[in-house]
């Protein structure tokens, strides 16, 4: 199927679902992580995954509803609207397993490269601020 402006539309429609997705998981680690009882990144994650499941296939699954008939659908100018309907079903399928399963691990290994190296903020906080020669002293 050719590449057409309604299925770069629903690309477009189809990257604000799957970021939403993610940013309602990671939002919620890093609240449980930052809280006043605080636990561990893949702890945080993993608990995100659980919680937050449940609205992710929610999301997911009325976008997917919503597109289905376009998908499937035939008549009088569905050639021209199909690209659309297959592009957010396909991708929201797709999206699904990264959300769900890549997110979390993406999330541990950043956190373990941040404890590894520190954080920028850190690193700020040591080095001396510049003297400015205009101000008076």
């Amino acid at each position: 199927m050719s590449l057409t402006l309604y299925a770069f539309v629903g690309m477009i429609m189809l990257v604000g679902i799957v970021k939403k997705n993610a940013i309602m998981m990671i939002d919620f680690a890093l609240q449980r992580q930052r809280g006043r009882d605080a636990v561990a990144a893949a702890d945080a994650i993993y608990e995100a995954a659980i919680v937050r499941f449940r609205p992710i296939m929610m999301t997911t699954m009325a976008a997917l509803m919503g597109t289905l008939p376009i998908a499937l659908g035939s008549g009088m100018g569905a050639d021209s609207r199909r690209p659309l309907g297959l592009c957010v079903t396909g991708g929201l399928l797709f999206s699904q397993l990264l959300t769900l399963y890549i997110t979390p691990v993406l999330y541990t290994y950043l956190e373990n490269l941040q404890k590894k190296f520190g954080t920028f903020r850190e690193i700020a906080d040591e080095e001396p601020a510049p003297h400015d020669a205009r101000a008076p002293q």
